[in-house]
């Protein structure tokens, strides 16, 4: 599960809810894994466990440049058929063998291990079947594995009564094979065809090689990539010794054109089958460099908040290859990118949870890059969950979105202490009216200030209290000055924890007057406090609440007229309290919890 709060570093609903989720749905035996972007060791994660990005360990990949290595292709052309090799050849220094005449063989830089008898006896012996040989040059191994492989495939065709080239039929002449590279050693580099008829008792000896009547002799070029023509003549044998006439070389001249991939061939064998060696320059890709590092997360919403959404998302793509688990819940636009990157990276199911959306924090001059981030989430999501229908509402009028994906699961009460287990002392005999949440233009504080100042004409006594903190805050405070309510009005900045509970046991009454407000959890923690309250018809917690007074966020006066009557009508605020308390403390987080396992379930198939 991603979300950018948990308590009790929280700063708004957000958290709270995701708190209730957990611990509900660690009751309901949900193993639940909660990634946040900076974990502090302080968080109530109950029988769940909490896990900080900035504790996790991302690779980072460094590119390297490729390998540069010289190929050896052989190629070999019999009756349409065709047989290549392809060998790798070391890198850099010379192709021939170095000896101690060479100036860089260093003797001295070369250690000399003597062994005595019983040193000897302790060691094990083993031939094993080798082109290479003391001595051998590169060029006089290239030769060699050219030879193997024409006689491999000729001693295939014959064991098949073919031109077959299963390596299982290669193997067969692996004795021919070694009597011709000894032959090779011995003597004049001569590539050997037996003749067009089998006279050979047996194919795979080892001995019948070299002993037909007649024979035809290739020359093998020495130098694959010269620009010199080579041409051969026949060469008669016998079974005793055969004799080998020595190739023409012929040098190129104004006339005669560069051969860059000479092709040799027996001037008495077929013109069809010829041989082609040529030497080439490849770049092989090299694995990336990888380092593990942990990166750096506030876990607030600062200036860098797109810089660690970004960071989050690979802290969690790096912890989804390694981690096991059957969904991916995402809580909100922050943890959007992270989720599609497990989603990527594991394969697994995502679940999309909208809290709020930029069309509630911005009305109609949205973030662009917020809102394109919510669209790739409610894209990717196998599930989304709206935490009203009138955020689903919302989805479907502003956002590109398939119905099908939309399941409304309402927030709900995290248990909270009776009103008088609360220690709060009320500092004012005064009426309080309170407005808890962030100061923003979503959540409405010009319209409870030109409310306040309705019912300050009515009545002077009562003080209207904002708690919160927001990028409104400073305009806030100015209207309220101008508007004449600097003696009315009180500003307490961010409550958290026991003051939240404090705060609302000492306030006669609650409003919430969101411009558009997905559900709302403060007014259930108000009525849970017994605390009346009135709450914006654009809200989600509107849905679902009957013990409370409704009213548009605009309509100031509607507002100011239902302060006025709870202050004024003990009975209509003792009703309130006491039915609005029932119903708060009804709406617990273990039935959301069962509806989101079930999705859970239904995702992951899994019973």
């Amino acid at each position: 599960m991603l979300g950018w709060e948990f308590p009790p570093h929280i700063s708004g609903g957000l958290g709270t809810a995701c708190h209730g989720i957990v611990q509900a749905l660690s009751r309901a035996d949900v193993d639940v894994l909660f990634v946040i972007p900076r974990a502090r060791g302080d968080e109530d994660a109950g029988r769940a466990r909490v896990l900080g990005a900035n504790q996790i360990p991302v690779e980072e990949r460094t590119p390297l440049a490729p390998r540069r290595v010289r190929r050896l292709h052989a190629e070999i052309v019999d009756r349409d058929e065709s047989i290549e090799v392809e060998v790798d050849l070391a890198e850099g220094g010379s192709t021939e063998p170095m000896s101690s005449a060479d100036p860089e063989f260093d003797v001295g830089a070369t250690e000399v291990v003597h062994f005595g008898r019983d040193e000897v006896r302790r060691v094990e012996t083993r031939a094993i079947d080798s082109l290479l040989s003391p001595y051998l040059d590169a060029r006089g191994y290239r030769e060699r594995l050219l030879a193997a492989a024409r006689l491999e495939r000729r001693t295939a065709a014959r064991a098949s009564g073919g031109p077959t080239w299963s390596a299982g039929a290669m193997r067969q002449g692996s004795g021919e094979v070694r009597a011709a590279i000894d032959g090779l050693a011995a003597g004049p580099r001569v590539f050997v065809h037996p003749p067009a008829s089998n006279a050979r008792s047996s194919p795979s000896s080892s001995s019948d090689v070299g002993t037909a009547n007649s024979t035809t002799a290739t020359v093998v070029s020495s130098t694959a990539v010269s620009s010199t023509a080579v041409s051969s003549t026949a060469v008669s044998s016998t079974a005793a010794s055969p004799t080998v006439t020595k190739p023409t070389v012929t040098k190129p001249t104004a006339a005669s054109p560069t051969v860059a991939s000479p092709t040799v061939a027996s001037p008495t064998a077929p013109a069809h089958q010829s041989v082609r060696m040529w030497i080439e320059e490849a770049d092989v890709p090299v694995p990336d460099h990888v380092t593990k590092r942990l990166l750096d997360f506030s876990g607030s919403y600062g200036g860098d908040l797109f810089g660690e959404v970004a960071r989050y998302a690979l802290a969690v793509e790096s912890l989804a290859r390694r981690e096991s688990f059957d969904v991916i819940h995402a809580h909100d636009w922050m943890a959007v990118p992270a989720g599609v990157a497990a989603k990527r990276a594991s394969g697994k199911k995502l679940v999309f949870h909208v809290h709020a959306l930029e069309h509630d924090r911005s009305g109609d001059r949205p973030n662009e890059r917020v809102r394109g981030i919510e669209q790739l989430g409610l894209d990717e999501a196998d599930l989304v969950v709206c935490v009203s229908h009138y955020t689903k509402g919302i989805l479907k009028r502003h956002y590109r979105v398939d119905d099908s994906k939309l399941r409304v699961v309402h927030n709900a009460l995290t248990q909270r202490e009776r009103r008088e287990q609360v220690h709060a002392v009320k500092p004012l005999d005064e009426p309080i009216v309170l407005f808890l949440g962030r100061i923003t233009a979503q959540k409405g504080p010009e319209y409870f200030l030109e409310a306040a100042v309705r019912v300050a004409r009515v009545r002077p006594d009562v003080k209207f209290v904002v708690a919160g903190s927001g990028d409104r805050l400073g305009s806030t405070i100015e209207l309220a000055a101008k508007l004449g309510l600097a003696r009315n009005t009180h500003f307490t900045g961010f409550l958290a924890g026991a003051d939240v509970e404090r705060m609302y046991a000492m306030a006669d009454v609650y409003v919430m007057p969101s411009v558009s407000e997905p559900f709302g959890i403060a007014p259930l923690e108000a009525m849970a406090l017994d605390v009346p309250v009135i709450v914006s018809r654009q809200s989600g917690v509107s849905e679902v609440l009957r013990s409370a007074l409704k009213v548009d966020y605009w309509d100031v006066q509607g507002i100011a007229e239902k302060i006025l009557a709870v202050l004024a009508y003990p009975e209509l605020s003792r009703t309130l309290q006491d039915e609005g308390k029932v119903e708060a403390l009804a709406m617990r987080w273990d039935a959301p919890a069962a509806k989101l396992k079930d999705a859970y379930t239904s995702l992951a198939g899994v019973p």
